[in-house]
């Protein structure tokens, strides 16, 4: 096989050349195979030529279909090949990785047309994956063991055969579990508060399998937005433990729909500290031989430990619309947390004595330490409350309550481990410029210096989408929903996708539409239910169903007509949870800068889920009260749709 799929010339820049091959495959190669010519997929192609040669980062703000996606992997594929490093390639969700790897995704679809074998793999964050510790205890839940047991029966024969393994494959991700609703899920697949290094079934487990698997990618790495970023976050300390980093060195990052890897960045970035967790790693102390004065040492950390968590669940409080609560930083609590503090700091200097005496076993002292430091870290940031936010939360597996620790600002930490590396780095989505500025995301990131450029949907809105804008008395909203989206419904015989700002909502519609009889006939699909690309891929092949979500405001690819109407049941503003309290507080005029541009960017992408080619047509519903009591407010999201799209208050 030929190593680039036109002849190179070594005499002649690399990159140069590639961009002449994409101009070629969009004139020519691409239109050939019945695919249109796009003034402005060709302008972003030439767009990025710059960012690969000078090995820059680039914002590449694309309007809905100019296909951007094909433009990236033009350069992201052949760059791979001349680099002889995989490009990676991170999306903001699960539903965006599936339209890139299915067999009828972008991917396959460049590979066919252009006679191409390109080699890309699959990299899931852990908690995509099956824990087969967790499994082992959830057989014996009293409602779902029954579920549990049956796909401990189905796992492949290598899982339970403890010779040495002669073959093996990938198993166990939420993909092959459709079936499982996101509780049932939670109780078996992995979790921070999972230790890999200790368990037995490591090098069983589907997502060590996986793992070696990706690592091997000759082209391509689709990974999430949240796993690039542990990666990140996780590289120096794991080649500090004699590990590999999660992704292997590469030679370009894309982000899809990158104006959401600051959130990504936030999440991977939080420390995770939990009672029982730490209770069940410490006593692995007391299996040893260790002096008494360790011992009682590790008893008396274990009861501060238990102090310390339960004046956390004393001085917090539940938050309407979140499921964390909001910590009270009190002297009571802030005594306990400095009690706790010292003990560990305390076994920690004995732990090097201790070491020294090679009384214990060196890979779990080397557990224990980490995690000591780990609590020792996250509690010292805790206590400055300017720098970080931090919250409670409820293990859905009944370890009890986890104190989760999350900075504030992300920005030194992806100036120095992202962009400081001298590689082509891809921002792509159709919401990165504020007011035609991209100051706004960059800033954001910690990036300084930067290539941009915006090139618009080529799509004839005006002609192609409705936008249906009821006016709401506010009385009894809801009711008054109900009462809009009910003929809505029927009006399209479903084909909608309702999108909703928060579970309790979607949960509230669930229950209410069920009693509507005029809705008998229209199948719905609720995220949570079952595992999202599975009923994205339901909804797609059944027309007259409905899709109810939270979170695919952005990401869903649905052309045609089991598409056809987008509710947006209330405007997305920023839940009202401890992260966006906190950026609330740090923010000179709240609504203006954290509020209202979070609500427009999101409500941007919402609107984009309707008109996904030349020949989609349909219905954009929005409803809200809050539009006909303040007139800016209506004008700012006016401003939202594409020019010449015109609202109706009653549909024709």
């Amino acid at each position: 096989m030929e190593r680039y799929p036109f002849a190179y010339d070594p005499a002649q820049p690399f990159v140069s050349q590639v961009s002449d091959w994409a101009a070629d495959v969009f004139y020519d190669r691409l239109p050939e195979a019945g695919f249109e010519v796009r003034d402005e997929q060709i302008y972003m192609a030439f767009q990025l030529e710059r960012a690969f040669a000078e090995k820059q980062t680039i914002f590449a703000e694309a309007g809905v279909g100019t296909g951007k996606t094909l433009a990236y992997l033009l350069y992201a594929v052949c760059y791979a090949r001349y680099t002889r490093k995989p490009a990676i390639i991170a999306c903001a969700n699960e539903s965006l990785i599936e339209q890139l790897v299915k067999p009828q995704g972008d991917i396959a679809k460049l590979a066919k047309h252009l006679g191409l074998t390109i080699d890309a793999r699959l990299a899931k964050s852990p908690d995509q994956y099956l824990c087969l510790r967790k499994l082992d205890e959830a057989n014996f839940h009293p409602d779902f063991a029954e579920d549990f047991q049956r796909i401990y029966q189905e796992l492949p024969p290598f899982v339970h055969n403890y010779e040495a393994l002669q073959s093996f494959y990938p198993y166990g991700d939420r993909s092959g579990y459709p079936g499982l609703d996101d509780e049932k899920w939670s109780l078996i697949n992995w979790d921070a508060f999972q230790d890999c290094f200790a368990c037995e079934k490591q090098h069983r487990c589907g997502q060590t399998l996986s793992r070696n698997h990706y690592r091997k990618a000759a082209e391509l790495i689709i990974c999430s937005h949240n796993f690039y970023m542990e990666h990140v976050w996780t590289c120096e300390a794991r080649k500090r433990g004699g590990q590999l980093p999660l992704l292997p060195s590469h030679s370009a990052v894309i982000f899809d729909e990158g104006h959401l890897l600051e959130t990504a960045a936030q999440k991977a970035l939080t420390y995770k500290l939990n009672h029982s967790v730490f209770e069940e790693i410490i006593t692995r102390l007391l299996r040893g031989e260790i002096r008494e004065s360790l011992a009682v040492a590790v008893e008396e950390a274990i009861n501060r430990s238990e102090d310390m968590f339960f004046q956390l669940d004393s001085h917090s409080q539940a938050v309407i619309g979140s499921n964390r609560r909001e910590i009270r930083l009190e002297e009571k609590l802030l005594q306990a947390i400095a009690r706790f503090t010292e003990q560990i700091g305390w076994i920690e200097e004995e732990l090097a004595l201790e070491s020294g005496l090679y009384t214990l076993d060196e890979f779990q002292l080397r557990i224990v330490e980490e995690h000591l430091e780990m609590m020792h870290l996250a509690l010292g940031l805790f206590r400055q409350p300017n720098g970080v936010i931090s919250w409670m939360t409820e293990d859905a597996t009944g370890t009890g309550s986890t104190l989760v620790v999350m900075p504030r600002l992300v920005q030194e930490v992806l100036k120095e481990r992202v962009f400081s590396e001298r590689m082509p780095i891809v921002f792509s989505s159709a919401t990165l410029s504020v007011d035609g500025s991209f100051q706004y995301v960059a800033d954001s990131l910690g990036i300084s210096r930067y290539l941009s450029f915006s090139v618009p949907s080529p799509y004839d809105y005006p002609q192609q989408m409705q936008v249906f804008v009821p006016e709401l008395a506010g009385e009894d909203v809801f009711a008054e929903k109900m009462a809009a989206v009910v003929p809505l419904l029927q009006r399209t015989e479903g084909r909608a996708l309702l999108l909703f700002s928060s579970m309790e909502e979607m949960k509230q519609f669930k229950q209410a539409i069920a009693d509507v009889p005029t809705c008998a006939g229209l199948r719905f699909f609720y995220e949570g239910d079952q595992e999202i690309t599975h009923l994205i891929s339901c909804f797609q092949e059944d027309e007259r169903s409905c899709l109810c979500a939270v979170s695919l405001w952005e990401g869903l690819d649905v052309p045609g007509p089991s598409l056809s109407n987008v509710v947006i049941w209330s405007l997305p503003f920023p839940p009202n949870d401890p992260v966006f309290a906190a950026k609330r507080r740090s923010a000179a005029a709240p609504y203006e800068e954290v509020d209202l541009p979070y609500m427009l960017l999101r409500l941007r992408q919402g609107i984009g889920r309707l008109i996904r080619s030349r020949e989609d047509s349909g219905i954009v519903a929005i409803l809200s009260a809050e539009l006909f009591r303040d007139e800016e407010l209506r004008e700012h999201v006016r401003a939202v749709f594409p020019p010449g799209v015109e609202w109706k208050p009653v549909l024709e």
